[in-house]
């Protein structure tokens, strides 16, 4: 599906929104936040899911027997399976990594919490996370989920991003804005 990123995000966000609203109201929440762990680990690891959800090749009833399996096999909620088998009657299955990362912020707003992107130039330990995790709550003021990834071009130092704020404090960064201030002189 070749969808702006706009529709999609909008797409995502309202069933994002209706499955957040009544799994809150029916005290599901912890339940819908386990299944959305599940699908985000899920899109991660297998390929066959994100074409399954991405192709036009599959048609819908395709789309939601498959999705009925998966949910079953991944004992998800009824109201996410529901939800899950709604977005493939409609042909909306392409919304559902927004649709993750959108429940996801949901919930952790809900919960008080804000996650950051935190990009390294090598893994950092548990305690490493931890003790920056404790940083960006004195400076923010809501709990911390750190979000980690490695990309060793960083050279050194850290890229972390807690919603539209962003902290570059990478070597990489660093020698580029050398390089530009040595073409203003030069």
């Amino acid at each position: 599906m070749s969808e702006p990123v706009s529709i999609s995000t909008g797409i995502a966000q309202r069933y994002a929104t209706a499955i957040f609203d009544l799994a809150k109201d029916g005290k599901n929440l912890k339940a819908v936040e386990a299944d959305v762990t599940a699908l985000d680990a899920a899109l991660a690891e297998s390929e066959d899911l994100r074409s399954l959800i991405s192709s036009p090749v599959y048609s819908r009833d395709e789309q939601g027997d498959a999705v009925a399996a998966i949910a079953k096999k991944m004992k998800l909620s009824p109201m996410v399976a529901n939800a899950l088998g709604l977005m493939a009657q409609k042909r909306r299955l392409f919304v559902l990594p927004q649709l993750v990362s959108a429940l996801n912020a949901l919930i952790a707003e809900d919960k008080g919490e804000v996650t950051a992107k935190v990009t390294a130039a090598k893994s950092m330990t548990k305690a490493q996370q931890d003790k920056l995790a404790k940083a960006l709550k004195a400076s923010i003021g809501k709990d911390v989920n750190i979000n980690l990834a490695v990309d060793e071009t960083l050279i050194g130092g850290l890229v972390v991003q807690v919603g539209s704020r962003m902290i570059d404090t990478s070597i990489q960064a660093k020698l580029n804005a050398l390089q530009n201030s040595m073409k203003e002189v030069g």
